[in-house]
């Protein structure tokens, strides 16, 4: 159900004397009217009066409506009411950056208040607001690394994601600095836009890998022009790791029992910085975002035109336009003579009167109901705007939706912008605990994100995660047969992986999202009946044997045992 923009109020105060006005103006009128019977009674007898003035009426209830209406109006636009959402197109010069966050669970340690992790995050918040036009993209990583949003302006999606990471994000636990320098230089190159591209590594350098595989990596970043920059969180004294379990919080441990205590390593950051020419800065400086703008201050920029948002746009002139209708409309009728006579005068048309009384009476209060509802984010999905659902989710979070509909949105934009590992991740744990359409549809795009992953090339683990997805599509054909899509789908899924040179049968050359196109052409990798029959009907089996392969295959350590 959609729901109303929050309303804000830049003067919160201005709402009492908003009450107030109209109660001092009724008062001021009722003053004016019992000053007017004063001054008649003077000239004699009020029943004499009467005859020969006949009966007037100096309370007009009318005038009183218009005019109370008018000064509520005016005392709440006063208050500086503002909701919805502005868009402008704004140009600037900007760079391609990436920036690769570490998301281990040693960055969770609480060194540095609230944790190292808060911490990043506010950095690269307040980086992000003083660039602008610049393309951002985040890369998560831990044991391994995955790519959270690919290049982009918007920042509502870089938020929502921003928001949302932690050490769950990344499958696999432990610390590979040269994997993500690895990934975001191959991201950043795959980039033509025109500018220069840097690379923001940002950890706290405890990694349990040789330091010649960061330093190589580091290396070969800067020799293809990647201007690398790393950051660092936490203190050289160390901290625990805490652990939460439900309400109880415990200290992690390694595996010989003993309380791990994890601390800032400088020296594999500098050795990156240094191998790539670049620059390092450490977790003892208080301003990170700005030492980090000002290291790629001379880079190459290129001219960009992005849109803008305003939260909390100012709305008071919904407000104060129909208070000054109010009092126009009332100025209007007193000219017409001095008298006051009983409303409403022979020489206004009724109809009219009547008119501009129901506009102006409900054009302030529906000014709030006509502002844009928020878009709903399924249909935004549907529609193919990925940012704008994202966007959409992200508001919803914040408003504490955090419904299985909401959720499971929130895979589905996930899955539609690439980020396949956390979106088939979360698609599945909705699928486990939801019934009904919910866990359909959630089980049909964890498969298609199984498949996707499944069909990139040079994956080595495309077998299981084919696997996986043909035991998503197994189970969800055993309920719907006739899903077009499922079939298309779970063909895709039984086929091999494609080659690394991407030939043949290639991920380029495959049509995930067109079963129409199988219905023009027939397929040659097609089943018949019995062989379709005999494989859905171990579906079951083979869903428990992939997930419990999956669910060991998370909770394997890296080497050397250390999982932080």
């Amino acid at each position: 159900m959609n729901q109303l923009p929050p309303v804000v109020l830049d003067s919160p105060w201005a709402l009492a004397f908003g009450a107030l006005l109209p109660l001092l103006v009724f008062a001021m009128l009722a003053w004016r009217d019992r000053q007017r019977r004063t001054r008649l009674a003077r000239y004699g007898d009020p029943g004499a009066t009467a005859r020969l003035l006949g009966n007037v009426n100096f309370r007009n209830p009318w005038r009183t409506v218009r005019l109370l209406c008018a000064t509520l109006l005016l005392g709440l636009a006063m208050a500086g009411p503002r909701w919805g959402l502005a868009r402008g197109a704004v140009s600037g010069r900007g760079i391609d950056m990436a920036i690769a966050l570490d998301a281990s669970l040693s960055m969770t340690a609480t060194d540095e208040k609230p944790s190292r992790l808060e911490r990043m995050k506010q950095e690269v918040r307040r980086l992000r607001a003083m660039s602008r036009a610049d393309r951002v993209a985040l890369i998560a990583f831990a044991g391994r690394s995955y790519i959270l949003t690919p290049l982009t302006s918007d920042d509502g999606a870089l938020e929502l994601f921003l928001d949302n990471l932690d050490p769950t994000v990344v499958g696999q636990a432990g610390t590979s600095l040269s994997r993500a320098i690895r990934q975001g230089t191959d991201l950043l190159l795959a980039s033509d836009g025109g500018a220069d591209r840097a690379l923001v590594v940002m950890s706290d350098g405890e990694a349990f890998e040789p330091t010649d595989d960061i330093t190589t990596a580091a290396q070969e970043a800067g020799q293809k022009g990647i201007s690398l920059v790393t950051v660092g969180f936490g203190t050289t004294q160390g901290s625990t790791i805490p652990i939460r379990d439900g309400t109880v919080v415990r200290d992690k441990r390694d595996d010989e029992g003993k309380v791990v205590i994890t601390k800032y390593d400088p020296k594999t950051l500098l050795a990156a910085a240094r191998a790539a020419g670049g620059s390092f800065v450490s977790a003892d400086v208080s301003d990170k975002a700005a030492r980090i703008r000002g290291s790629l201050r001379t880079l190459r920029t290129a001219k960009r035109v992005s849109d803008s948002r305003e939260d909390q746009v100012p709305r008071f002139a919904w407000l104060l336009v129909p208070a000054l209708l109010l009092l126009l409309f009332d100025s209007l009728l007193s000219e017409r003579g001095t008298r006051v006579v009983a409303f409403p005068s022979p020489s206004v048309p009724k109809k009219a009167i009547a008119q501009l009384l129901f506009l102006c009476a409900f054009l302030g209060p529906l000014a709030f109901v006509s502002c844009a509802r928020a878009p709903d984010a399924a249909a935004l999905l549907a529609a193919g705007d990925v940012p704008g659902a994202l966007r959409e989710i992200r508001k919803e979070f914040a408003a504490g939706d955090t419904t299985v509909r909401t959720r499971y949105n929130l895979g589905s934009a996930l899955l539609a912008s690439d980020s396949l590992p956390p979106a088939t991740e979360l698609l599945e744990n909705i699928r486990r605990a939801s019934d009904g359409e919910i866990r359909m549809r959630s089980r049909f795009n964890a498969g298609l994100g199984e498949l996707k992953q499944g069909r990139e090339p040079s994956n080595p683990e495309a077998q299981k995660q084919l696997a996986a997805a043909v035991a998503a599509y197994k189970a969800y054909l055993l309920e719907r047969p006739d899903d077009i899509d499922a079939k298309w789908n779970y063909e895709l899924s039984l086929r091999k992986p494609p080659p690394p040179n991407g030939g043949g049968g290639g991920q380029n050359n495959q049509k995930q999202e067109s079963p129409q196109d199988a219905q023009q052409k027939p397929n040659p990798g097609s089943l018949d009946p019995k062989q379709a029959e005999a494989l859905l009907n171990s579906a079951a089996r083979e869903e428990r044997d992939v997930q419990g392969r999956k669910q060991k295959q998370g909770r394997t350590p890296p080497p050397g045992g250390k999982d932080w």
